[in-house]
């Protein structure tokens, strides 16, 4: 057994050894280096893109600042994976390993997770690019697939959404076909208003009118509008009623906090100004003198014939 160490021992080619083990100690080194200069550069951009996010008076320092780690974090980890991927092979290279094999048995087993997992790499690059276009935030309102509710989660294959009935919906990013965002730089509140047809409309918009300048001068609700409150006139002749429409816009998220305020303070001045909203009504037709006859002749019982 000494003889065949020994004899293994004198094999080994040491100074080839030990140049490789010099070139793989510093590829090594120089890839470590490498990672964490690229690791302090990705820190200053996501210091300057929160940094820059911070400024914009519309926006939400805390989920800009989720957002721009997000995108750093992933940036991160798929350099990191190149990085010590490519290490790995140089580092097998220099200590004689044919990596011919290896990439070709790597090409085949990547083929067949590709078609096995194009549903997770669709998400994945949905969930990416939602992330990096900012399309939507943490607690924003929005509608996914014609279900509305807050966003609770955004995570790079999911989107989490609590509707008003506290049902939580998942949505994997690759199946989102439509997103609306109600929450997103400035909301609005658009309201249609129905009257009577007795109702003069111009009398009505002044009142309304009024409505909006008590509701923008209001210290609870003045600073969640945005802008002048707006009245179009009107929109529509419906069946029973007249429908007037305007729009308030708001804050982020506080349209129907305006809104519902906005309607009950019209209900109360249409009834102290004596302008009606119309109702349900039903008309009842009585038959006159000439028809009752006929009438009572017809619900009259008919006499049974005497028996024979």
């Amino acid at each position: 057994m000494k003889e065949f160490l020994a004899k293994w021992f004198d094999s080994i080619p040491w100074e080839k050894a030990l140049n490789s083990g010099v070139k793989v100690v510093a590829t090594v080194l120089v890839a470590w280096l490498l990672y964490q200069l690229i690791k302090r550069a990705l820190r200053r951009i996501e210091a300057r893109l929160v940094a820059r996010d911070e400024e914009l008076p519309d926006g939400s320092p805390s989920e800009n600042d989720k957002r721009v780690q997000t995108l750093i974090r992933l940036v991160r980890q798929v350099i990191a994976v190149v990085v010590w991927v490519l290490v790995g092979l140089m580092v097998l290279t220099e200590v004689g390993v044919n990596i011919a094999p290896i990439l070709a048995g790597a090409g085949i087993v990547g083929l067949a997770v590709g078609f096995g997992a194009q549903n997770l790499v669709r998400d994945f690059i949905s969930g990416f690019f939602m992330i990096m276009e900012d399309q939507v935030r943490v607690g924003d309102v929005a509608v996914i697939n014609g279900t509305a509710g807050i966003v609770e989660k955004i995570n790079m294959r999911t989107i989490v959404l609590r509707d008003i009935g506290d049902v939580v919906h998942i949505f994997p990013n690759g199946t989102i076909t439509t997103l609306s965002n109600q929450t997103k730089g400035v909301s609005g509140y658009v309201f249609d208003v129905g009257v009577a047809y007795k109702e003069d409309t111009d009398r009505v918009i002044a009142a309304m009118s009024g409505v909006l300048e008590g509701l923008r001068a209001d210290p609870v609700f003045g600073p969640s509008i945005v802008g002048e409150p707006e009245i179009f006139g009107v929109n529509r002749l419906a069946e029973s009623s007249v429908e007037i429409k305007g729009r308030i816009r708001t804050i982020p998220g506080k349209q129907w906090f305006v809104g519902r305020e906005f309607l009950r303070r019209v209900k109360y001045e249409f009834d102290k100004d004596g302008i009606q909203i119309p109702f349900p009504h039903r008309m009842l037709m009585m038959a006159d003198s000439a028809t009752q006859p006929a009438a009572e002749n017809v619900l009259k019982p008919r006499s049974t014939p005497p028996a024979t």
